[in-house]
């Protein structure tokens, strides 16, 4: 491989300005620009969930239990693209560079949502969809660049300061959702996302700034796989606690309501309660994730993983058993405010833990594993809710989190114990 050229100092050059300190740079404006972008993709991605059944409906489809079929086979078309090539968008943002692919995901994503708002038909609207996940990624690959051009010890704040916009758009895309069709149409909707979506594209192309990839000797860029990561226990740790983070998230998804139905006794005010209850643990993410992301700068992003773990786990049993609605929206808030600080921690661990020309494809693998997580999290909670009881999703999803709390701190045992024989 060849060496990198050495950069005169500033003792070897009179009057050159000293190179910038570690916390400078432009990692901060590559943040701000990350932020806006992955925000605005996710709330294009999400903003179709309450007026998709309608959507699906203009397109032709007129049985009831058809319109609900499809509007699920599109809502999920995106996810499960978007989980099988995520590894693949790593691979190459390893190889080419992460700004690149982050042009490509903004650029594709703004034309896929302009598409499908000329959807003629129900098939191509799927396809459309499907398309989106294949062409996007943006969010997952603003985490790598964010991960990999920020300086190590402010990683996690950054990390969950990406985090904090990301859920913040999952949150926002179905309130828009429910606020621009009636204004000014649905397929005008879709054409005003992949307008704003344009936007993050310009600001990515024209002001992230990137370090340039390492080259071998031949000039080729250099890119490495899971054979090149020393010590795999880490990484595979943080796959499976990126899949219980949402599986934990989206468990209740299927049962909430009816259970909300239970602690409420006037039906007209379920469904408010119920979106209330959904939106509790985002807005607990999205306020604790920067935070929480500081914190594990200073005490450890094992430590933070292991108590956030531990943390959820505690909270989900007296979601089992409380009598009042305020009473289970209280819980999912605390809830969001622990969880919040996993997804930063787990991309840190992963960018400090693998060699950093294979850190894109890790970081791909962890993204995949967590929309395993959101496919098995409400499969799991329908069935065990429908099957055992209401109260059993908590409790079982509760044994699951304090599983993956022991498992990590059994993984971050043995490596101390390895450096200390070291």
């Amino acid at each position: 491989m060849g060496r990198m050229p050495v950069l005169p100092t500033p003792n070897d050059v009179p009057g050159t300005r000293a190179p910038p300190a570690p916390d400078e740079g432009p990692w901060r404006r590559n943040l701000a620009v990350c932020m806006f972008g992955s925000f605005t993709t996710i709330v294009a991605m999400t903003l179709l969930l309450p007026f998709l059944p309608l959507y699906v409906e203009q397109l032709g489809v007129k049985d009831h239990a058809a319109i609900v079929q499809w509007s699920g086979a599109a809502y999920g078309a995106t996810f499960l693209t978007a989980a099988l090539v995520a590894p693949v968008w790593g691979r190459l943002a390893d190889l080419y560079g992460r700004k690149l692919m982050l042009i490509r995901a903004s650029l594709g994503m703004a034309v896929a949502m302009a598409l499908i708002g000329i959807a003629q038909d129900v098939w191509q609207l799927v396809g459309l969809r499907l398309l989106a996940g294949l062409l996007g990624g943006y969010a997952s690959g603003s985490m790598l660049l964010v991960a990999t051009q920020t300086p190590k010890a402010r990683s996690g704040w950054a990390l969950g300061t990406m985090s904090s916009a990301i859920m913040a758009g999952n949150l926002v895309g179905p309130l828009v959702g429910g606020a621009l069709p009636p204004l000014i149409g649905i397929r005008a909707t879709f054409f005003a996302a992949g307008a704003v979506i344009f936007v993050a594209f310009l600001a990515t192309a024209l002001l992230i700034r990137e370090a340039p990839r390492p080259r071998d000797a031949s000039g080729k860029p250099v890119g490495a796989g899971w054979a090149a990561i020393p010590d795999k226990g880490p990484v595979t740790a943080m796959f499976v606690t990126g899949m219980l983070l949402m599986l934990a998230n989206m468990s209740i998804e299927p049962i909430i309501t009816v259970y909300v139905a239970t602690l409420v006794r006037d039906a007209a005010q379920v469904t408010l309660v119920a979106g209330v209850v959904m939106s509790a643990a985002a807005l607990g993410s999205i306020l604790s994730a920067a935070r929480l992301g500081k914190l594990a700068d200073r005490i450890g992003h094992w430590n933070v993983i292991v108590a956030c773990l531990a943390v959820s786990a505690l909270l989900l049993v007296p979601q089992a058993f409380v009598t009042a609605g305020w009473q289970l929206v209280a819980l999912r808030f605390l809830m969001g405010l622990s969880l919040g600080g996993l997804l930063p921690c787990i991309a840190a661990v992963i960018r400090h833990r693998v060699p950093e020309n294979a850190a894109g494809q890790m970081l791909g693998w962890s993204v995949s594993a967590q929309y395993v997580g959101q496919v098995a999290g409400p499969l799991l909670g329908g069935y065990v809710g429908g099957h055992i009881g209401m109260r059993a999703v908590f409790l079982g999803t509760c044994v699951l989190m304090a599983l993956g709390a022991l498992g990590n701190a059994w993984v971050q045992r043995r490596r101390r114990l390895g450096l200390a024989a070291s």
